[in-house]
């Protein structure tokens, strides 16, 4: 029989003096975890040092989830790994002028510091930021359409991340749904036959994930422009991307701007911007000047309204294309890396053994599906890739299965290569290949 005598409580445990730099509430949790660890042991017949599993269990509580990761995983704009990578200016006191007016005095407006880098990137009359597309496009409909139907093509009828759907979005924001065309073939012609006195806009949503190929036919933005302006209705484009350049220079092609969005007469266009734009997580609202008011106005504009370390990064990443200075923004940055130096990257890192081998890295976060660049990645086969996997990811580096092997591709890391480390390139390189060989040399 145990003798559970022998084990502290939780009282006398959280106060022993190896634990007196942590809060009482992490003392107390850790103290509990830690006895009723020790407890589990002796009924097995080991005996635990509980005082010790306490401290362990402390430093665990007290670690931050949020941890920096290495992302070799080949897709670029990696849903789980926070989308586009950012480097957020620092202001090293604790207030902004936020909201402030530094000339009067008096209370400002935050959408002050990006609307006019906005408008003059994009082109439109009137621009707002909310916390994320999705946010975007429910503020837009609530405050034009609610009441109202909506039209949108059967093949825009999308899913997006974490199960939710654009129909689910348009009934909740007060609107009817009116699906026009079919999955694969829709027309203007459907559009146009559609409309009724009761519909409020044409809405083109982005395809996201997925793409329809071989027999298909959708209406531009110019002809659906044309349809709205002849019925009096409004033509919203849930644009999606944000990109504000032509991605032909990286070799990536049809590629939808924003600024393209704006010029074909979308009278609201609605984009993300963490994606091709590179910046924080935001929802970025851009059109007529009328619009826009009445958006800004809507209760749901409070709700969802950006904070303010988005509109700060969110301002940094416009001012960089505002000056044309995209070597300022990380993900122009990994885009303009050539595939040879990637390789050389590779072969840095390889363990002994290992191949390197072509690879695509994808744009990912659905801004393109199928759409990627040329790079390269570190092979590493195993008989066990799902192990090798997660051996990698306790070290933080995070990769892919691909063909029965664990794929590794540094293209996304290119920071890590001069700043990451004293020393530069050789420390660093010999840093992952250093955990590249040990894991790899469990799961062969």
């Amino acid at each position: 029989m145990p003798d559970y005598r022998s084990l502290p409580s939780v009282t006398e445990l959280a106060s022993v003096s190896e634990l007196s730099g942590y809060p009482e509430r992490i003392r107390t949790v850790a103290s509990q975890k830690a006895i009723s660890t020790a407890r589990t042991n002796l009924e097995k017949g080991k005996v635990t040092n509980a005082q010790e599993l306490a401290v362990a269990f402390a430093e665990q509580l007290s670690r931050l989830s949020l941890q920096k990761v290495f992302n070799f995983s080949g897709v670029i704009l990696h849903t789980g790994l926070g989308r586009a990578p950012i480097e957020p200016p620092i202001i090293g006191e604790a207030y902004t002028n936020l909201e402030f007016d530094l000339e009067t005095g008096k209370r400002g407006d935050r959408q002050d510091h990006v609307r006019e880098l906005l408008c003059q990137l994009t082109g439109a009359e009137d621009a707002l930021v909310v916390n994320n597309a999705a946010a975007g496009v429910f503020l837009t409909l609530s405050a034009l359409c609610k009441g109202k139907e909506v039209l949108l093509s059967r093949g825009e009828s999308v899913e997006i991340g974490g199960s939710f759907r654009m129909p689910e979005i348009i009934k909740s924001s007060g609107c009817r749904l009116v699906d026009v065309g079919a999955t694969n073939r829709t027309y203007v012609n459907d559009f146009s036959e559609s409309i009724t006195t009761r519909t409020a806009a044409l809405l083109r949503c982005h395809p996201s994930n997925y793409e329809i190929t071989g027999f298909t036919d959708f209406p531009s933005l110019n002809d659906l422009k044309g349809v709205a302006r002849d019925n009096g209705i409004l033509l919203i484009n849930d644009q999606g991307n944000g990109a504000m350049i032509d991605f032909a220079q990286y070799g990536i092609h049809g590629i939808e701007t924003l600024p393209a969005s704006v010029a074909a007469g979308a009278d609201i266009s609605i984009a993300s911007g963490d994606k091709l734009l590179g910046g924080p997580q935001c929802g970025i609202i851009v059109g007529r000047k009328d619009l826009i008011r009445k958006l800004t106005k809507h209760p749901i504009a409070r709700v969802v309204r950006i904070d303010k370390v988005g509109i700060l990064t969110l301002e940094s990443v416009l001012r960089c294309y505002a000056s044309r200075q995209l070597s300022g923004i990380t993900l122009h940055r990994i885009l303009s890396i050539l595939p040879e130096t990637i390789r050389t990257w590779c072969e840095a890192i390889a363990p002994d053994g290992a191949s390197v081998e072509p690879s695509i890295c994808e744009l990912g976060s659905g801004s393109g599906s199928g759409k990627g660049i040329a790079s390269y990645a570190v092979v590493l086969r195993s008989t066990r890739p799902d192990r090798l996997l997660k051996e990698l990811r306790n070290h933080k580096i995070i990769g892919r299965i691909q063909n029965d092997a664990v794929w590794l591709d540094p293209r996304c890391e290119e920071t890590i290569y001069h700043s990451w480390r004293p020393g530069g390139v050789d420390t660093t390189s010999k840093y992952f290949k250093t955990q590249l060989g040990e894991c790899w040399e469990k799961w062969k």
